[in-house]
């Protein structure tokens, strides 16, 4: 039986302050160890280079955090210039409907794990292929005869 996923439509927009970038950079983003998608190269970009792609992925449910990595090309290797892992929460939460567009943007760190520029991007979680149920989050409340549960979410507020 295959697992249960959803579609994620990314555009992948820009970068911002890469240091040591050279030309030629791409993004890859992976869903899990066998799922990627992958940008066109911009040739031109330096330290801010621009894709405006959308990239459509599948995401198993199961999936608590997706990968950005931003590569360069060279003529003999691709070599991982910095990436960053991005929370599912961030964008698919039960608070928001699906097909929420979510413009999201995200320090990106090196090898080393120091600062290297931020990446920005949308999401958008597109209704699944297969039938996957998420939990109800609207049952009214005191609809007589309803045995249904109410889940709560848990909303700040200032006091005073």
């Amino acid at each position: 039986m295959e697992k249960p996923f959803r579609t994620l439509e990314i555009n992948v927009i820009s970068c911002e302050n890469l240091r040591r970038a050279e030309k030629n950079e791409f993004v890859t983003i992976r869903t899990d160890s066998e799922t990627y998608q992958t940008t066109k190269v911009d040739f031109e970009g330096g330290s801010y280079p621009f894709w405006d792609e959308k990239l459509y992925i599948n995401m198993p449910v199961y999936v608590k955090f997706i990968t950005v990595e931003v590569q360069c090309k060279t003529a003999s290797k691709t070599r991982l210039i910095c990436s960053a892992a991005i929370p599912v929460s961030d964008f698919c939460s039960g608070c928001l409907p699906e097909n929420y567009l979510h413009f999201l943007s995200y320090r990106l760190r090196d090898p080393n794990g120091s600062r290297n520029g931020i990446i920005n991007l949308s999401i958008r979680v597109n209704q699944s292929q297969q039938q996957y149920q998420q939990p109800c989050l609207d049952t009214p409340v005191g609809v007589k005869g309803s045995t249904s549960v109410v889940i709560g979410i848990p909303v700040g507020y200032k006091f005073g």
